[in-house]
C-alpha cells in the first residue's frame, strides 16, 4: 500500500485548482505513442469504471442515478430495457448499488440473515475493476454479518461488533448486490431483504461523531465510449481518476512513466501544449492499445471467466482487464459466477434475428451444475443492452423449469428468435431482436465440474 505522504499528494490535488500538466518535450514520438498505448490499456477499466460511477453517484440529473456515496439504492424489480447504464446487465436479481467514498472515512455494510436456498451476493469492486472481495452466499454465508470497508489508508483495529474489515486500494469503490428473486410472487420477499441492507459510516455505526468531511471534488464530466477509443480527452479523464488511486508497489515504474507525457494525479492533461506529431501519436498509442484488446476479445471464443476477478487472479495483465471492462463491466469473478457468451452458433457464424432461429439444448441430466443458478439472457448488438420484446422476456433461468416443456426424452429446448415459435414451445422462447444480438450464460456459484471445465456448455444450432 500507499505510504501516507503520497495520500496526502492524492488528497491535496482535489483541493486546489490544478494546473495543465505539459508533456516533456524531450520525449520522443514513438516513446510517446508507446506510453500512450500503455496508459490506454491501464486506464480503460478505470474511465469506463468512471462513466458508471457519474451516473450512479454524482450526476442527479441522469435518469441513471442512484444516490449519493455511501448510501444504498435497492432496486426491487429486475432490470428491462429501459436500464441503459452499463452493457449486459443481468435481469434475473434484483440489484442494490452503493457507491463509496472511503477517503474520510471507512463503510460499513450490514446483511441479514436469509433463507439457505436464497443466493445473494454483494460484489465489491474497485477503480481498477478488480473484483477485490465479497459478501455473500458462496464467500460469507446467509447467517448474515457486519463488514467495514476501509480506504487504502485506513489503519487501526476491528472495530467492535465487526465480523470482518475489507481493505481497498483504491478511495473509490462500486459495490453490486444481488438478490436472486425465485418467480414473481417471490418480489415482496426480496423487498424485505433489501430493506434489511444497510450502509453508514464508521462513525455513524459507532454514534460518534464524523471525522472532517474529504474535500470536495470537481467532477468532470465522463466520456462516450466512442470518444474513449478516438480522443487524448481520454487521458484528461484517466489522470482525473488517478487521484483516487494511490500508487500499488508493484506499479510504481508504470505510474513514473505515465507522467513523462504529462499525465500526473488529479491534475488536468492537456494535449494541445503538445507538437501535432505527438499529438497523433496519443491518437496512434490509444489505436495500438485497442487493437491489443480486440485482439483477446477475438481470441476468447465468447468465453470471458479469465477476466475477471482480484490482482492477484489477473497478474496485473491490463489487456485482460480491460478486455473484460469492454465485454462485460462489472461481471463477477469466476468463482462467483461464469458467463460464456454467444455471438456465433455451431457453424461459427454470427447470430442474427433477421436471418435465422435458433436452439439451445440441454441433454437429459445435463443442466448447468451450479449451487445457485443458471440463466440465459439476451442482448442487441452493437450495443449489448436488453431487447424490448412482446412478450417481455429477456432471460430463461432455471428457477423459470417448473413452467418450461421437456423434451419427449426428458431434456431441455430453448428456442431463440425473432417470432414466436407457435404456441406449443413459447414457454421455451428467448426472444430475439430482428437483427445482430449475442445471448449471455450466466453459472451462478458454479460448481467444480464446470470450473474444471469437465461440463461444456452446449453450442446454439441453427433451427432445422
Amino acid at each position: 500500500m500507499l505510504k501516507k505522504v503520497l495520500f496526502a499528494t492524492s488528497l491535496l490535488a482535489t483541493m486546489m485548482i490544478a494546473v495543465p500538466i505539459e508533456a516533456n518535450a524531450a520525449v520522443s514520438v514513438e516513446e510517446t505513442r508507446s506510453i500512450a498505448k500503455d496508459a490506454y490499456v491501464f486506464g480503460t477499466p478505470m474511465v469506463d469504471t468512471y462513466r458508471v460511477m457519474y451516473a450512479f453517484s454524482v450526476d442527479k440529473t441522469n435518469p441513471q442515478y442512484k444516490g449519493p456515496f455511501n448510501s444504498i439504492l435497492n432496486v426491487s424489480r429486475v432490470f428491462t430495457p429501459a436500464d441503459t447504464a452499463f452493457v449486459t446487465p443481468n435481469s434475473d436479481t434484483p440489484y442494490s448499488f452503493v457507491g463509496l467514498d472511503l477517503r474520510a472515512e471507512p463503510v460499513i455494510i450490514s446483511v441479514p440473515p436469509m433463507e439457505k436456498n436464497r443466493y445473494f451476493v454483494f460484489q465489491l469492486m474497485d477503480l481498477y475493476s478488480f473484483n477485490f472481495a465479497y459478501i455473500g452466499s458462496r464467500s460469507t454465508g446467509n447467517q448474515g454479518g457486519t463488514y467495514m470497508i476501509a480506504g487504502p489508508n485506513w489503519e487501526g483495529e476491528k472495530p467492535k461488533g465487526v465480523d470482518k474489515v475489507i481493505k481497498a486500494e483504491t478511495e473509490m469503490v462500486s459495490v453490486v448486490g444481488r438478490t436472486q428473486l425465485f418467480n414473481p410472487a417471490d418480489l415482496d420477499d426480496v423487498k424485505k431483504i433489501q430493506a434489511n441492507y444497510k450502509v453508514q459510516t464508521l462513525s455513524a455505526f459507532q454514534n460518534k461523531p464524523a471525522p472532517k468531511a474529504a474535500a470536495e471534488v470537481n467532477w468532470i464530466k465522463p466520456i462516450t465510449p466512442a470518444v474513449e477509443r478516438t480522443s487524448p480527452e481520454f487521458f484528461n479523464q484517466f489522470a482525473f481518476l488517478l487521484q483516487f488511486a494511490p500508487i500499488h508497489p508493484s506499479e510504481a515504474v508504470l505510474r513514473k512513466r505515465f507522467t513523462e507525457i504529462g499525465i500526473e494525479p488529479g491534475k488536468p492533461f492537456n494535449a494541445s501544449k503538445l507538437s501535432q506529431e505527438q499529438q497523433a501519436a496519443l491518437v496512434a498509442g490509444m489505436q495500438d492499445g485497442q487493437k491489443e484488446i480486440d485482439q483477446l476479445r477475438n481470441s476468447l471464443g465468447g468465453k470471458t471467466d479469465t477476466l475477471f476477478g482480484t490482482r492477484e487472479y489477473l497478474k496485473n495483465n491490463y489487456v485482460v482487464r480491460a478486455t473484460g471492462t469492454q465485454m462485460g463491466i462489472g461481471a463477477n469473478s469466476r468463482e462467483e459466477a461464469m458467463y460464456p457468451i454467444y455471438d456465433k452458433d455451431a457453424s461459427g457464424q454470427s447470430l442474427d434475428g433477421s436471418q435465422h432461429k435458433y436452439t439451445l439444448r440441454f441433454a437429459k441430466g445435463q443442466q448447468p451444475p451450479v449451487e445457485a443458478f443458471w440463466s440465459l439472457t439476451m442482448y442487441d448488438l452493437p450495443k449489448q443492452l436488453l431487447v424490448d420484446n412482446a412478450i417481455n422476456r429477456y432471460l430463461i433461468n432455471s428457477p423459470m423449469l417448473p413452467n418450461l416443456t421437456k423434451d419427449g426424452d426428458g431434456g431441455l429446448t430453448l428456442y431463440i428468435q425473432h417470432e414466436s415459435p407457435g404456441k406449443d414451445k413459447e414457454a421455451n422462447w428467448l426472444p430475439a431482436p430482428n437483427g445482430p444480438f449475442m445471448v449471455t450464460m450466466r453459472y451462478y456459484w458454479p460448481k467444480p465440474e464446470l470450473l474444471s471445465g469437465k461440463w461444456k456448455s452446449p453450442l446454439i444450432e441453427q433451427a432445422k
